[in-house]
């Protein structure tokens, strides 16, 4: 099969979706597929030049140089695109998850792997996700959003509701960008104006100390969970692409209980926010409560990501997961 794996973009998460990508493109070329790797922001990338795109691997601060080349209406005209079958999004925020690169793809008439653009664009925006999940009964922890263009909110609600110490990030960001843990009422303006830095909205959430878990899905099916364990302070960009900071278990040492009302949970915020394809679903285990962080519909894809944790702790290897991907996109 014919296979475009679109990577890179513009986003602060380029490094992360370039990781992602080179590690589908290894994996579906291994499944003895022609895979051609497409960077979004500039264009085809020519096979003896895949190894130079990451040559120290994710670094663990989002990159500066999010330059583009290639204007992102021109995208579906790239011949290695347009001659292949399926586009594997390996994205991570911006346009490549937000729904905006899925819909030029399907008004391309591409078929691309993943939740399409109006699933895409809900699971992005973590106020939407949250009122979405709150209204079908999946346990999400209180919440207000401060918005452009003062980013106001109101110190006594905030107290009242959320209370101190409290997380704050943009609202339709990924990996942990800009997320800042807010330990007294003085240090809030702060970080609501430095987390509005990426973006026009920022959540002011409350803060749940306990165990942090992911459930992946593929299709109908969720995986086991998987733990997260970092070694220093909460589970922030530097601790998911700094190696050696974050322990990972899996499957999660929980109760039988516990493990099938998360993978219920998970299963129920996908169809809610009308996802399709894989994902992953983020929770906290808080005082033997589970409180739903969010949903990510471009998880990251390399084999040592969450996603392909799960898929090998149900017996799924990491270019069959990929295959499966694309099977599901083509139809």
């Amino acid at each position: 099969m014919k296979i475009a794996v679109l990577m890179g973009g513009t986003s602060a998460e380029r490094e992360v979706s370039l990781s992602s990508g080179l590690a589908v493109v290894k994996a579906l070329r291994e499944r003895g597929h022609d895979v051609r790797a497409i960077d979004t922001a500039r264009g085809y990338i020519q096979q003896d030049q895949e190894g130079g795109l990451l040559p120290e691997g994710v670094h663990s601060a989002p990159p500066e140089d999010l330059s583009a080349t290639l204007e992102l209406m021109q995208l579906p005209a790239v011949p290695e695109l347009r001659e292949s079958e399926v586009a594997f999004l390996a994205l991570h925020g911006g346009t490549g998850e937000d729904g905006t690169i899925q819909a030029l793809l399907q008004s391309a008439g591409i078929r691309y792997t993943g939740s399409g653009p109006l699933g895409s664009g809900i699971a992005m925006d973590k106020d939407v996700t949250k009122r979405l999940l709150r209204d079908s009964q999946v346990p999400t922890l209180p919440w207000r959003v401060a918005r452009a263009p003062d980013f106001t909110y109101d110190q006594d609600t905030i107290e009242d509701l959320i209370g101190f110490p409290l997380i704050v990030k943009p609202s339709r960001q990924g990996s942990s960008v800009g997320l800042f843990v807010v330990n007294e009422p003085e240090e809030l303006a702060k970080a609501v104006a430095e987390a509005s830095q990426f973006d026009t909205e920022v959540m002011i959430e409350r803060y749940a100390k306990g165990r942090e878990l992911t459930v992946g899905i593929l299709g109908d099916q969720a995986f086991p969970p998987v733990e997260i364990r970092p070694k220093k302070g909460i589970y922030d960009y530097h601790s998911k692409y700094t190696p050696g900071m974050t322990e990972y278990l899996c499957p999660a040492p929980l109760d039988e209980e516990v493990t099938a009302q998360m993978q219920a949970y998970a299963l129920r915020a996908f169809r809610v926010l009308k996802l399709r394809g894989y994902g992953r679903v983020d929770f906290i285990l808080s005082k033997e409560q589970l409180f739903c962080l969010e949903a990510n519909t471009l998880p990251g894809m390399t084999a040592t990501s969450l996603l392909p944790k799960g898929a090998a702790a149900h017996g799924i290897d990491f270019p069959e997961l990929c295959e499966r991907i694309v099977r599901m996109a083509a139809g």
